[in-house]
């Protein structure tokens, strides 16, 4: 019987793989997927999300766990038989077919009938708006056409899942956000669920109503992009989502709703920490580097620290500064380039400034 709660449409349950008997490339996965969800598995190469993806799409098999969708084991069912849709990063299209002889392919293995096939067809060439490209072949196609239609083949068969692999790795930069764009509307449009494999934040960031970010087969953190970016739970998720400083530091004592840290300079601030911290407990402040001041007078902010300037990087947009902190700690502040955009020669002295709920203490990673 299937299960009713849209909320666990998909669910790892405790999965584990191996692929010596030994060395486990996922540790333990637990994650539950809502129906229409898009869900993206983020992290750096090796990290174990691409194999959590297989294992879902029956092109692995699980060491150890479950994996249910909707209520029902699919562990022992074959990839076929699966309902399941997926995009590669190449495109795996049949070059010596058309691009309709490709959407075709599909429906003719699930035997369909010619009417259905050619109406299907029709129907996904206008859905990713290449109604004229039907008669080309795969040669004849950009990249993003040709990412276009291996989505539209993944979706013709009306699939429950789409699983999505690295999908946009082989586009440049313009074609990338375009097609992030197409994939976001269609599914805004289909309401298909979505698992979404990537190591580009960016991206992941863009279009997911959750991520789970992974490292050596752990996920770290599984939330929404805002809580992951503004609450990372430890220093991996501050550091792989988005850029940030890190400053080691002491907690001295919890102050009200606020932690007090100290420095490598003795300098004493102010900060946040969602996790459980004790007096003398080593730690990292973390701070994007977008919600540092410079030269504002003290007054104005919470926390203010010294800091020399030392260089920065022309972005066209905004400009990085890098400075260094009294205790030779290196910090970047990001600031738009626009008519306020303060100029430095190397070795001015300023101060940083910022709120304190702007920072945040995590505890210090173990080595």
């Amino acid at each position: 019987m299937s299960n009713t709660d849209n909320d666990k449409y998909v669910q790892f349950k405790k999965v584990k793989k191996s692929y010596d008997q030994s060395n486990l490339v996922v540790k333990e996965f637990n994650l539950d997927i809502r129906k229409g969800e898009f869900v993206t598995l983020l992290g750096p190469s090796g990290s174990g999300k691409t194999t959590c993806l297989m294992m879902l799409a029956g092109f692995e098999d699980v060491t150890s766990g479950d994996i249910l969708v909707d209520g029902e084991p699919i562990t022992n069912v074959a990839p076929y038989d699966r309902n399941i849709g997926m995009v590669f990063q190449h495109y795996a299209l049949f070059p010596h077919m058309t691009v309709a002889e490709n959407l075709a392919y599909p429906l003719k293995v699930r035997k369909l009938p010619d009417t259905e096939i050619k109406r299907r067809v029709d129907d996904s060439l206008a859905l990713v708006e290449l109604e004229q490209f039907g008669q080309r072949y795969p040669g004849q196609l950009s990249g993003g056409q040709k990412q276009r239609v291996a989505l539209a083949r993944s979706l013709i068969f009306e699939p429950s899942i789409v699983l999505m692999d690295e999908p946009l790795g082989a586009l440049d930069k313009n074609l990338r956000e375009q097609m992030q764009f197409e994939i976001k509307r269609l599914h805004e449009k289909i309401g298909f669920t979505a698992i979404y494999v990537t190591h580009d934040q960016t991206e992941a960031l863009t279009m997911s109503d959750r991520i789970a970010v992974f490292n050596e087969g752990v996920v770290q953190q599984c939330a929404s992009p805002d809580t992951l970016y503004e609450e990372p739970a430890n220093a991996f998720v501050a550091d792989f989502i988005g850029e940030n400083n890190n400053i080691p530091a002491k907690v001295v004592e919890p102050n009200g709703n606020y932690f007090e840290v100290v420095l490598g300079d003795e300098s004493r601030v102010r900060v946040i920490s969602h996790n459980e911290m004790k007096p003398g407990q080593e730690c990292i402040l973390t701070i994007r580097p977008e919600n540092l001041f410079i030269g504002a007078p003290a007054s104005e902010h919470d926390n203010s620290l010294k800091a020399k300037f030392m260089t920065q990087l022309y972005v066209g947009d905004f400009i990085r500064y890098f400075f260094k902190l009294n205790d030779q700690t290196e910090v970047m502040v990001k600031m738009l380039n626009d008519h306020q955009a303060p100029r430095f020669t190397p070795g001015d002295k300023t101060t940083l400034t910022w709120f304190a709920t702007a920072g945040l203490a995590l505890e210090k990673p173990s080595t």
